[in-house]
């Protein structure tokens, strides 16, 4: 299978998670491109063609990252004006993606993760991808905000994604496999 590990992160938050996400893949015998997203970014990237796609983002101000909002709306022009977005959205029965994202949730917990989640997976379903997973990873906060990773809504985030949450993630991977596969 050939998986695309794409994703933003501007604190480290969720490359931990995409790492985890790579490693394992890779354990899994599978191939696994991973780019990681970055400002400016050309959309020199053909989502459809890979089998499965995981993206990933923090979340900032309810959505993720600008570069994310950015590279998806590009490919989404791009898909469009190549005849590849049409209506209505039929499914490629091939085709599946994960969209997740790390979030501190202080205020109203995983509600304030949702947004990103939705927003990243309008490229895939309208490219006509079956959407087998969406993830709401805890995140601690950095710099300025650290502070904010023990007071919210979730209690103390400090130190997440620690080990546990990582684990998980590596069992929700394996799943998502099995479920592409077969």
């Amino acid at each position: 299978m050939n998986i695309l590990n794409l994703y933003y992160s501007s604190t480290g938050n969720t490359t931990r998670v995409a790492k985890i996400v790579a490693d394992t893949a890779v354990r899994q015998n599978h191939s696994v491109d991973t780019v990681r997203i970055k400002p400016g970014m050309e959309p020199d990237i053909d989502v459809l063609a890979y089998d499965l796609v995981f993206a990933g983002s923090g979340v900032y101000e309810w959505l993720p990252g600008k570069p994310v909002m950015t590279l998806f709306s590009k490919l989404a022009k791009q898909y469009r004006l190549n005849g590849l977005i049409q209506q209505p959205a039929e499914r490629r029965r091939t085709k599946q993606a994960v969209v997740y994202c790390t979030y501190g949730g202080t205020h109203t917990g995983a509600n304030e993760a949702v947004p990103t989640v939705k927003y990243m997976g309008q490229l895939f379903d309208h490219l006509g991808f079956e959407l087998t997973g969406e993830w709401y990873i805890v995140g601690e906060f950095h710099g300025a905000y650290l502070d904010f990773s023990k007071k919210g809504k979730l209690g103390n985030i400090t130190g997440r994604p620690n080990e546990s949450d990582l684990q998980s993630i590596a069992e929700m991977v394996k799943g998502a496999l099995n479920v592409t596969a077969a």
